[in-house]
């Protein structure tokens, strides 16, 4: 798509529809009149649940590139040799 497209596009979506996509970030602590906004949702344990998907993703991720590093080993597709060192 050109940019003239999209700039169409755009143009065709009526103004106050923009708006009402655009407000559905909240960066604002008060509403147009004032009013203080609720307090956003806290998800409980969230650094926790992080941290947990952190790392089970990384164990899983290292067991499985040790079982293909064994497999291309046991079928002597990549066998690593002592010619590689370079520590020289």
């Amino acid at each position: 798509m050109t940019l003239s497209k999209i700039s169409s596009i755009i143009l065709q979506v009526p103004s106050w529809q923009r708006h009402l996509n655009s407000s559905t970030i909240r960066s604002a602590t008060t509403n147009k009149y004032g009013i203080i906004l609720e307090e956003p949702q806290k998800t409980p344990f969230g650094f926790l649940k992080v941290i947990l998907t952190v790392t089970s993703g990384l164990f899983i991720g290292a067991a499985i590139s040790k079982n293909i590093a064994n497999f291309l080993e046991e079928n002597d597709l990549f066998v690593p040799s002592d010619d590689d060192d370079d520590d020289d």
